[in-house]
């Protein structure tokens, strides 16, 4: 924990140092999250480190009233700022659908906050998410996943609350189609 706060605080007196050890650290975890929204590798590492420079322009604004709770507000706050960096470019680009993929050895960066297992299950569920319309996937991402509500994805992206209903609702449907199909899959090749 002490650790955290040391590095944090070189963070904040702009040591390039403490920079690169928090980049080192959190980069899977960004990267992982951003990977949610923007399905093209490039602008996906792009994006993440769009969000690391927002995050070490405004570290000053962190924080933390109990030692013990700073990891867990540090990945929510890093969090936060990976998804609207996302949206953000999403929103730039008019929601338009990626071209392009993941690496496989992506999956393999290292991610401090995952067991292996949760890793296998976080790729099998992205890659159906990935299947999903971009404004359908981002809502379902903002709201199934991520913890927002309807009233908050509407706020930041721009949208009335019943679009937002809406394309959750249409989301779930696909997905729910796609688990289906993949059952199927599975079924058949065993």
């Amino acid at each position: 924990m002490d650790k955290t706060l040391t590095i944090i605080n070189g963070c904040r007196e702009k040591n390039q140092k403490y920079q690169k050890i928090f980049y080192d650290r959190y980069r899977g975890y960004a990267l992982k999250i951003v990977f949610r929204y923007i399905y093209n590798y490039e602008e996906a590492l792009e994006v993440t480190n769009d969000g690391f420079v927002k995050f070490f322009l405004q570290i000053e604004k962190f924080r933390c009233e109990y030692e013990a709770d700073i990891e867990k507000m540090l990945l929510g706050w890093i969090k936060k700022i990976m998804i609207n960096t996302a949206i953000d470019l999403l929103r730039k680009k008019m929601l338009l659908p990626e071209i392009g993929g993941i690496p496989e050895d992506v999956w393999d960066m290292k991610d401090k906050t995952a067991s292996a297992e949760e890793m296998v299950i976080y790729k099998d569920l992205i890659m159906l998410v990935k299947k999903l319309p971009p404004a359908l996937r981002i809502v379902f991402n903002m709201h199934t996943i991520d913890g927002y509500t309807h009233i908050e994805i509407a706020e930041v992206l721009k949208i009335p609350t019943g679009t937002s209903k809406s394309n959750l609702l249409r989301a779930r449907e696909l997905m729910k189609k796609y688990l289906n199909q993949k059952e199927l899959l599975t079924a058949c090749s065993i």
